[in-house]
């Protein structure tokens, strides 16, 4: 069934969105004479003006690299990592755990019981491959999309943490309930927070790369992580955060979810030039671009990208090609600048579970038994953390104030604390909006005032 789906006409439609994300470009030639060299760059002189538009030389557009084809079967030359049926199955079960979690929390946020939500379907493999090949303890500087839930999930920051983060209960670790639902951060799990506005991510990224490179305990041993979209590459805060990793070494790997899309605009509309990866020569980073729906592509890139960090103490850039199959979030309907026929094409023919359960069917490892019944415990797991988040309060609304500076409370904190103390002294009693929200906290809001 899946090899009849990958027909010319049918794949041509599908990976259309792909080819308009990397523009052809005229290759250069430059004459093999030259005049000698600048003494400043070591450019070589010639005699010849000629412009280009290329950093690849004569093959034109950067290749992607690929591991598995479509239907789960290594392509020629290409190098299967030497993993466990153990890991493999561990890999599959994280990858498939994502869009459980995705079904259940879209639907949720649509019940009115959490504000917003955002989903990972189609770029599955990107995320837990990448995860897979980090060291656990690897700082991530998490992106500005939100779509990395896997990483932390990967790392053991479990479902029902997620879960409380959505809602914003008292379980909340990552902000007490005082974030948007997708916003996580664990200093346990070495996970940055999310911060909503885009591409912020990636200058720290660069600078917590530096921090780790002057730490004795941690000098090569650990790596900085940033994930973000093409989308955000648009943004200053890209180029910032690949001069300074560049100028001033890092050890930070810079990883571009390129899915075709920042919210409705597509790529081919986002840059002229052969996508995001053709960026990194330009400021002397290393780089390669990836199939992201291909798991093992993932995990092989992410993890030699990780050891060049680590070896050279310099940045690394990698962007994985994917698509995104469902909305930017729950504020969007994406059917209104893309048709419906594009993602189901894209949902049928090239998705990254259905790639490497068809691999691990292939070697012996998995079978549709399995399937079901893993399909059967990751809904259970899911759906019993829903009902326990669901039932517990939020933190205490004194936390509004805390967490903000270190030391002694300042006094214009302290000022607002007990000015808000004293309305819910005169109306949280008496006025039902409030005294029925002050129910859902932990305290009541009892604990405002010393």
């Amino acid at each position: 069934m899946f090899r009849a789906l990958s027909s010319p006409v049918v794949l041509t439609r599908a990976i259309a969105p792909l080819r308009a994300r990397a523009l052809a470009t005229s290759a250069p030639k430059f004459p093999v004479k030259n005049q000698g060299v600048l003494p400043t760059s070591r450019s070589p002189v010639v005699a010849t003006l000629q412009f280009f538009n290329s950093v690849t030389g004569e093959s034109g557009q950067i290749p992607t690299y690929r591991v598995l084809d479509g239907v789960g079967i290594p392509i020629e030359g290409a190098e299967v990592p030497q993993i466990s049926e153990e890991f493999a199955r561990t890999l599959y079960e994280n990858m498939l755990l994502l869009p459980t979690m995705d079904n259940i929390l879209y639907n949720v946020q649509r019940q009115g019981k959490i504000s917003f939500y955002m989903t990972s379907y189609g770029e599955e493999a990107t995320i837990i491959g990448a995860a897979a090949a980090l060291a656990n303890d690897d700082e991530q500087r998490e992106t500005g999309q939100y779509r990395e839930m896997g990483v932390l999930l990967w790392r053991g920051f479990g479902i029902d943490a997620a879960m409380a983060q959505c809602f914003g209960n008292q379980d909340d670790k990552s902000g007490k309930g005082r974030q948007m639902p997708m916003h996580f951060g664990s200093v346990e799990h070495h996970f940055h927070t999310i911060s909503s506005p885009l591409a912020t991510q990636i200058p720290q990224a660069a600078g917590v790369g530096f921090a780790l490179k002057r730490d004795p305990a941690r000098r090569n041993k650990n790596v900085a992580c940033v994930f973000f979209g093409e989308g955000a590459a648009s943004e200053g805060d890209f180029h910032a955060g690949m001069l300074l990793a560049s100028t001033i070494p890092s050890p930070t790997i810079f990883l571009a979810r390129n899915n075709g899309f920042a919210i409705s605009t597509p790529a081919h509309e986002q840059y002229h030039g052969d996508g995001i990866a053709a960026r990194g020569p330009g400021y002397g980073v290393e780089t390669v671009r990836v199939d992201g729906n291909d798991i093992f592509a993932v995990f092989n890139a992410v993890k030699e990208a990780r050891r060049r960090c680590l070896e050279s103490g310099r940045a690394v850039l990698v962007e994985a090609m994917t698509y995104r199959v469902g909305h930017h979030s729950t504020s969007d309907d994406s059917f209104a600048y893309r048709g419906r026929q594009e993602v189901e094409d894209w949902k049928k023919i090239d998705n990254p579970i259905t790639r490497f359960r068809l691999f691990m069917e292939s070697k012996g490892w998995w079978d549709e038994k399995e399937e079901v019944a893993l399909k059967a415990k990751l809904k259970n797991d899911v759906m019993t953390a829903l009902k326990r988040a669901e039932t517990l309060k939020r933190s205490d609304l004194r936390d509004l104030f805390t967490d903000v500076y270190g030391g002694e409370e300042p006094w214009n904190l302290r000022e607002q604390r007990e000015e808000l103390a004293s309305l819910l002294k005169k109306y949280g009693e008496v006025w039902e909006p409030w005294r029925n929200e002050l129910k859902r906290f932990r305290d009541e809001g009892k604990n405002l005032v010393d």
